[in-house]
């Protein structure tokens, strides 16, 4: 608090962080449970959609959460940003209430999609907000804010929605429409920063038209077009800690060790599934945004004397380490190792590369240059998503291994089991092999090897690496 008392930020910043929070905690909260909410077994509270089905939604609207604000920002600017932030409001808080009142695919893929809209048009004004309402001098140190309460909405989202969920998996949607509407009340106090008049003037179609122009020309910079397309394996396997995970450790991690630490631990990130306690699958990866929040600033003041692409091949090799651990480990602790260790990963290397754009755009380009940056981020989500779905269907689901298993036992044709309730099946397989839940697991993990999926991931991930390395060597020609 010393260091934020030496500026002066106007009403209208603190506001818009205010919106940011509200916004992150009702995304973060509904996403990252979204996973396994979309693939649970009806019977046990989902919907029952396949990894496949799940990974084209989230893929597709993720990418466009990224792709659509340029359009939003053309947008705000037109029509100003009040007009456009209660479009925004009103869009996500129907979106996410929705999200939970329907249960066939396509109803819920148009209401993500209503919620990915809103999430776009308001993406471009809070950043807008924030840099206009920051001072010359001051947008490091404001920027610095905004990161921060984005991870504490991401903190608190998952946190609510895990503790909700247990009672209805309903309440984690109106929890999300519920936090945003409160942005209805800030709205009130929120005055617009100015824009530019004759920017205004142009019609809406010239604008959009030197928006593509404009990308058009930055893409044409071959160095900054390479690095682009690099960083796309980056996001592919970092986005896997909300595609994957979330089910993965639902379906194969036995966090009974951690729930059984302490009882501080059991009442503050615990929960009981027919008497057995545990530990959220959310609960865990939350870990991530709350180390974000801890050692930050720390991780940036150790890195910030290592060129921009360095520190990013160390982040990238150290998600890698963290991430092979769902491969190495089904015990909890070792997950939540795996957590941390990603969390460094990323703190060391996200921050980066936002600046190391900077550093080689033209100075007249770098609002540009900043805008075309989120191309790999679309890119590695909409990739990450498809990889997350089939992949992870054939390779680690648990229910489609059990099916297979059974075949293979003489149990039944897949033709018969293709669309039993996963849940119900399992139960009807312990009773049919005299095995406990436990053993039943144990006896697919071995078999199957579910965990060997993350060694694609971190292979991508460590592919990503390599080629930053040998950017930075002979591209960029550094030492």
């Amino acid at each position: 608090m010393s260091v934020l008392s030496k500026y002066k930020f106007p009403r209208t910043f603190w506001i818009a962080n205010a919106m940011e929070l509200f916004e992150r905690w009702a995304y973060y909260g509904m996403f990252t449970v979204l996973s396994i909410y979309l693939t649970d077994p009806e019977s046990q509270g989902g919907l029952g959609f396949s990894n496949a089905q799940k990974g084209s939604l989230m893929g597709i609207i993720t990418m466009l959460i990224y792709i659509l604000p340029v359009l939003a920002g053309a947008i705000a600017d037109k029509l100003g940003f009040r007009k456009v932030l209660i479009a925004a409001f009103a869009t996500l808080a129907s979106g996410y209430y929705f999200m939970g009142q329907f249960n066939t695919y396509g109803l819920v893929f148009i209401m993500f999609l209503i919620v990915g809209i809103g999430a776009a048009l308001f993406k471009p004004i809070i950043i807008a907000t924030v840099s206009k309402t920051a001072s010359k001098g001051q947008e490091t140190i404001a920027f610095g804010i905004f990161y921060m309460i984005v991870n504490v909405g991401g903190f608190i989202g998952p946190f609510v929605a895990s503790k909700l969920r247990v009672i209805s998996w309903d309440l984690v949607f109106i929890m999300s429409a519920a936090v945003i509407a409160l942005n209805f009340l800030l709205l009130i106090y929120y005055k617009e920063p100015g824009r530019d008049k004759d920017k205004n003037k142009e019609p809406f179609k010239d604008t959009i038209l030197q928006i593509f122009r404009n990308m058009g020309v930055a893409l044409s910079d071959f160095k900054f077009l390479l690095f682009l397309i690099i960083m796309i394996g980056f996001w592919v396997m970092y986005m896997q800690l909300f595609f994957t995970a979330p089910v993965f450790i639902t379906q194969w991690i036995d966090t009974t060790g951690i729930y059984n630490t302490h009882p501080f631990i059991a009442w503050a990130i615990g929960s009981e599934d027919n008497g057995v306690g545990m530990v959220k699958a959310e609960m865990m990866i939350n870990l991530a945004a709350f180390s974000i929040i801890l050692f930050q600033v720390i991780v940036s003041t150790l890195v910030s004397k290592i060129k921009p692409v360095v520190s990013m091949v160390l982040g990238a090799l150290v998600i890698v380490v963290g991430m092979s651990q769902f491969g190495l480990h089904t015990t909890g602790w070792f997950i939540v190792l795996g957590i941390v260790i990603i969390a460094f990963g990323e703190m060391a290397s996200s921050p980066r590369i936002q600046e190391y754009i900077s550093s080689i755009a033209p100075k007249e380009k770098i609002a540009l240059y900043m805008g075309v940056s989120y191309i790999p981020l679309a890119a590695g989500n909409y990739i990450g998503g498809l990889l997350s779905g089939g992949m992870y269907d054939n390779m680690s689901d648990k229910y489609n291994l059990l099916k297979k298993e059974l075949v293979n036992r003489g149990y039944a044709s897949i033709e018969k089991l293709q669309d039993m309730d996963g849940g119900i099946l399992f139960k009807d397989a312990m009773d049919y092999l005299n095995m406990n839940e436990a053993q039943l697991n144990n006896l697919l993990y071995t078999t199957y090897q579910p965990g060997n999926i993350w060694y694609i991931y971190t292979g991508i991930g460590a592919a990503t690496a390599v080629l930053l390395f040998v950017y930075n060597k002979f591209i960029l020609k550094t030492k």
